[in-house]
């Protein structure tokens, strides 16, 4: 009786393993996550290159990996047998009629074995007709030897080369895992780790939630090939996939899932995806991935990162749209991945707060930062108006784009977000209380095409606004001048421009008192109005009008002077940048 057609036998898979979807359909042979050897290596062993081998069927196929080396007589030996193998056979098991022979071959061919070797002599001097038909329409490789050899010695020598294999792949992904782990320990995080992956595979990397919502993109850095695509256009395609009932990722990818995160022991936290877009991944990327996973389950029990890695991919495509590494063209795309949906018509708001004179003490403080992520993202969730909120822990910014109805409502728009800024600063860091206040610099509403224009010029704006604490939001066009300041701060003529237009005024204040440069601020500040500057300085008129002559006499000037006015007043922005 000829025997049914080959099926599709079922995989079984272990929890949390990583996948590689999308293998062949038919015949299967098994992908384990361990180091193999090929059909075509095999062969070209010393133990088996002693018997002759003579490629009968499958030529094309010998690039099969070989999981295992099994040698058997019987004529069910298929069903003693997992796939993968390279089966050594005298041919006593294969039967004497042409019906028994083809059920043969194929109950094998369906159990997906890597190969059938068949020594002559003992059973038969040629091949039967039958038992090369069949190999080959199941696309069976079918060797034959034409002398014999000792079984025993292929079987040690193969699974030597395997082991060996398998050892060479442990150790390099140990090698990964090892490098990760010091990326760790110097302070580096989630994003660090997955950077450092992503550089090991040369393919983007991705980490999101069980539900699919993107957490981290990181490309393997450098400078891409051309035609290469932007790991955030990758994962877009990746979501359109999905959309299309397609939930696995592209055939060869390979997925870890990240344990932890809620009851029971098959939760999932997050997950780690790498795609083959810029070349092909093996089995070391899947050992890696593995290891790359336990260690973010750790780093990610350890911390509260989902919130801040969100904030901090958001960050990262800020700052690159600031810098010009992301075309305008291809910007709301991008943001659309991240979450970002502003109206069509709508201009855009770009807004960056700084937070700190110095943020070295923050950067390494990665539960503070996400803590401030997550009270940011709510605050701003009153403002009314789409918003894309990103850290940069580097230089304790926090650059933003806000989706306008229309240009009229900037300041209006700009005052709620400041003020949610503020309220999620002193919400997620109570102990900075009386701290001085994070500076906020409001951009022009642009489109897309500047944008990333206006998100460089307020955050260089914010750097130039260090110690400014007087208003709760400040017009990038108010800032002009200290940019221009701050952007010359190591030159050497600007501090000495400033020492010679008030240095005895400063040289004053350092021994006397009452100091009479914030006289000379609030009169300046007041277009030299004398009533206006003393009721500010909760002064009497001649009071004021003894310290501002004590003020002309160090510095030699006469007040009056419209020139004298300006230098004064840019001598003072500018001892700000060059203390």
């Amino acid at each position: 009786m000829e025997p049914q057609e080959p099926h599709k036998p079922q995989e079984s898979r272990e929890p949390h393993e990583s996948r590689v979807p999308g293998e062949p359909h038919e015949p299967r042979v098994p992908r384990e996550p361990h180091g193999t050897i090929t059909v075509a290596r095999a062969l070209g062993l010393p133990a088996l290159r002693r018997g002759l081998p003579d490629v009968v069927s499958g030529e094309e196929l010998l690039d099969r990996p070989v999981r295992w080396v099994h040698a058997g007589e019987v004529p069910n030996i298929a069903a003693l047998l997992k796939g993968g193998e390279l089966l050594l056979t005298t041919g006593l098991g294969v039967g004497s009629r042409p019906a028994e022979q083809r059920a043969f071959v194929r109950r094998l061919a369906e159990r997906g074995i890597a190969a059938l070797v068949v020594e002559l002599g003992a059973r038969f001097r040629t091949l039967p007709g039958p038992v090369v038909d069949t190999a080959r329409s199941c696309g069976l490789p079918l060797v034959q030897l034409h002398r014999e050899v000792p079984f025993v010695t292929v079987t040690e020598e193969i699974h030597t080369e395997i082991v060996n294999a398998h050892y060479a792949l442990l150790r390099q992904a140990d090698v990964v895992h090892r490098q990760a782990t010091e990326v760790l320990l110097r302070g580096g995080g989630v994003p660090e780790i997955l950077c450092h992956f992503a550089a090991f595979a040369a393919n983007p990397v991705f980490l999101e939630t069980p539900d699919g919502q993107l957490l981290y993109a990181a490309g393997p850095g450098g400078t891409p090939p051309a035609g290469a695509a932007d790991p955030l256009q990758v994962w877009e395609g990746l979501r359109a996939r999905r959309a299309a009932e397609r939930p696995e990722p592209p055939a060869g990818s390979v997925m870890a899932d990240i344990p932890g995160g809620g009851p029971g022991p098959g939760s999932v936290r997050a997950r780690l995806t790498v795609l083959p877009v810029a070349g092909p991944l093996g089995p070391v990327h899947r050992i890696a991935a593995e290891r790359t996973a336990d260690l973010l389950a750790v780093v990610l029990l350890r911390t509260r990162q989902e919130e801040e890695l969100a904030a901090r991919g958001r960050g990262d495509f800020l700052t690159d749209l600031a810098e010009g590494r992301i075309e305008a063209s291809g910007a709301p795309a991008q943001a659309r991945v991240l979450g970002f949906r502003p109206g069509a018509d709508g201009p855009l708001l770009p807004v960056v707060m700084r937070l700190v004179e110095d943020p070295r003490p923050l950067a390494g403080g990665g539960e503070s930062w996400a803590a401030l992520a997550h009270a940011l993202q709510e605050e701003l969730a009153a403002v009314g108006v789409p918003v894309l909120l990103g850290v940069r822990l580097p230089e304790g910014r926090v650059p933003l784009l806000a989706g306008l109805r229309g240009a009229t409502e900037r300041g209006a728009v700009a005052e709620r977000i400041a003020a949610a800024l503020r309220a999620g600063v002193e919400r997620a860091w109570p102990d900075r209380a009386g701290a001085r206040p994070p500076v906020v610099i409001a951009g022009l509403a642009v489109g897309w095409d500047a944008a990333g224009t206006e998100l460089r010029h307020a955050a260089e704006a914010a750097n130039a606004a260090r110690g400014l604490t007087d208003r709760d939001w400040y017009d990038v066009r108010s800032l002009d001048v200290d940019l221009l300041l701050w952007r010359l701060r190591e030159h050497g003529d600007l501090a000495a421009f400033v020492d010679r237009v008030i240095g005895p005024l400063l040289a004053h204040d350092r021994t006397a008192r009452p100091p009479l440069v914030p006289t000379l601020e609030t009169y300046l500040r007041h277009a030299g109005r004398k009533a206006e500057t003393a009721r500010a300085l909760h002064l009497n008129r001649q009071t004021l009008y003894d310290r501002l002559a004590r003020i002309s006499r160090l510095l030699g000037s006469d007040l009056e002077d419209p020139q004298t006015v300006l230098a004064l007043g840019v001598a003072l922005q500018a001892r700000r940048h060059v203390r």
